[in-house]
This record gives C-alpha cells, structure tokens and sequence, in this order.
C-alpha cells in the first residue's frame, strides 16, 4: 500500500531519508488522480524495499504541496536523498514509471 506523505511527516521521511522516494501530489476530486491511483499501489507494493513510493493529499496538505509548486495535479515527483531528480505532471503509464524509478535506483 502507498505511503501517505503529510506535511508533517514530509522532512522525516522524504528529504531527510536517504534513498529513492516517489511522492504522488493528488486529491479525491481529481479524475486523473484517480485514474493513476492503482499505478502508485502496485508500484508502492513492487518496489517495498527497494524506493519509499507514496501519496500527499494535496487538500489536507498545502504546506508541501505550496513548496513544491504543485500547481497540476497529479504531479509525481521522484526524490533521492532529499533532492528531487524528476518530475512528471499528468497522467501517465505504469511503464513510463517504472522506467523512470529504475533511472534513479542504479
């Protein structure tokens, strides 16, 4: 199951973590998001261990959403050791994805 990043939670585990995190800005009222919210699962679930893959509402979350930019929705961001190395806004494919995850994992 996907992570659920919070602005609380935000500097803990994603920029002060070491590693790989994808960080999915979406809401409920967002057909896109929702439409790529099965993709985050699977991925979430294929690469335990390996990248931290999760979701930050960007309704209940606005602080994080705001320091990002997040202006579209959804807007994927992969993040290594704190630092973000890709962006994706829209929606996409579960290939398209993976691709861009295993870039950042080797």
């Amino acid at each position: 199951m996907a992570f659920e990043f919070t602005d609380t939670n935000f500097k803990e585990t994603v920029l002060d973590a070491k590693g790989l995190q994808v960080v999915d800005f979406w809401a409920e009222w967002c057909g896109p998001c929702r439409m790529i919210t099965p993709i985050i699962e699977q991925l979430a679930t294929e690469y335990e261990g390996k990248a931290l893959i999760g979701k930050v509402n960007v309704d209940h979350n606005p602080d994080t959403s705001f320091k990002y930019g997040v202006r579209s929705i959804p807007t994927i961001l992969i993040i290594k050791d704190g630092e973000v190395v890709d962006k994706h806004v829209g929606a996409t494919t579960k290939a398209a994805l993976q691709a861009k995850i295993d870039a950042h994992l080797s």
